[in-house]
């Protein structure tokens, strides 16, 4: 069985900081790259961060030197640290693994700013 599990989302002002996690298991995590991704409503999902399994990582302009993405391969973690948060920050983040044509996907983290 896959799972990847997402925490650390919840509320916090404009210019604040969160740290999302995703803990993995059913996969050698280790070989894997890893994503964050977003979805706002009515919108597609979009890649926020992705890091390969070699540590290579890559981010959509609007993140841009706010936003890190890293790994800890020891706890099967990849994380999400954002900074500088602004309210159009404010979605729901998913986890994201490969699957040969397809995606594993978390459940989600509710991350919401306030102005």
């Amino acid at each position: 069985q896959v799972q990847l599990v997402e925490s650390g989302g919840g509320l916090v002002q404009a210019g604040g900081s969160l740290r999302l996690s995703c803990t993995t298991s059913g996969i050698i995590f280790r070989i894997y790259a890893m994503g964050w991704y977003r979805q706002a409503p009515g919108k597609q999902r979009e890649l926020v961060a992705a890091i390969t399994s070699d540590g290579t990582t890559n981010y959509v302009d609007s993140v841009k030197g706010r936003f890190t993405i890293s790994r800890d391969n020891a706890k099967n973690t990849v994380y999400l640290q954002m900074n500088s948060l602004k309210p159009e920050d404010t979605v729901v983040y998913y986890c994201n693994a490969p699957k040969g044509w397809d995606n594993y996907w978390g459940q989600g983290t509710q991350v919401t700013v306030s102005s």
